[in-house]
């Protein structure tokens, strides 16, 4: 089992360290696809997994969902945020165990989502049909520190609802004078950096586990797609997510890495509880 670089008490204590007045944008990776961002003092949490829910329901089939790295908190120590996305329904991005533990910790929390998952997401949460923020694709929010933009995702598909509503979304979003992009699921599509070269992302949080049929779940970005992708909208810089959590369903960084190297594309690897920042950009 992997260790965290910091779990509990010590990533609590880093995450508060961080001062309201700091002039940096300060992230962590959780796991997964799950992102903390804090600016200004504001908790943003990008689509969390913080519990055993997959583990559990699939311990019995021929789909073991067995961890491979520690959890790093327990979503009801999550005091301090202010709001959480949700990129698609599928449960280690749409987590009941964990939304609602987010919840009971930080009451005033909102759930970011796309908006033809609403009544899904709040069927499973059991929350108020208005307590989300639904977007559609090209559509705007802004609260507080934060604007979200929605981003269409293709997992595998651009699949869409009756009304023409994209159901896997990722979102840009601009804290200060970041731009931030976190894909959710994804594989690239025709025109999908279209969406993003006119928002000059600095830093984009793209999966890695890749697109493998055996595993009988729908796909990723691999770690050389995922590298050529961030180069192609103009990203300043790469994290790389979705991987080391479940053993059926990983990668290793490995590729990424190689291919970041080879077309000059700047990356950050990022262990289970480990913070990076964006400093402060010059005026």
């Amino acid at each position: 089992m992997i260790r965290p670089v910091q779990s509990d008490e010590q990533l609590l204590a880093d995450i508060r360290s961080v001062p309201a007045d700091s002039p940096h944008l300060h992230y962590w990776w959780l796991g997964q696809s799950g992102f903390l961002i804090k600016w200004k003092g504001r908790c943003l949490l990008l689509d969390p997994y913080l519990s055993d829910s997959l583990t559990l329901k699939y311990a019995s089939t021929d789909k073991p969902h067995v961890r491979m790295t520690e959890r790093v908190i327990a979503p009801e120590r999550l005091t301090f945020v202010h709001w959480v996305t949700s990129s698609h329904n599928h449960t280690d991005h749409l987590d009941r165990e964990t939304l609602l533990g987010i919840r009971s910790a930080s009451p005033d929390v909102r759930l970011v989502l796309p908006e033809a998952n609403r009544a899904f997401a709040t069927e499973r949460l059991g929350t108020p049909t208005d307590w989300p923020v639904g977007l559609t694709a090209g559509a705007s929010f802004t609260a507080d520190d934060f604007t979200f933009h929605g981003i269409p995702s293709a997992h595998n598909t651009l699949e869409t609802d009756e009304l023409g509503r994209h159901r896997f979304m990722g979102f840009v979003i601009e804290a200060g004078p970041w731009r931030l992009y976190h894909s959710g699921d994804t594989l690239r599509y025709p025109g999908m950096e279209d969406w993003l070269i006119p928002w000059k992302v600095d830093l984009a949080f793209l999966p890695i586990n890749g697109d493998r049929p055996e595993r009988k779940v729908a796909g990723n970005l691999d770690g050389r797609e995922a590298a050529e992708l961030a180069r192609d909208i103009g990203a300043r810089c790469v994290v790389p997510c979705h991987y080391e959590l479940f053993e059926f369903n990983t990668a290793s960084p490995d590729l990424f890495v190689a291919t970041c190297q080879s077309i000059r594309q700047p990356y950050e690897i990022l262990r289970a509880g480990e913070q990076g920042r964006l400093e402060a950009k010059a005026k």
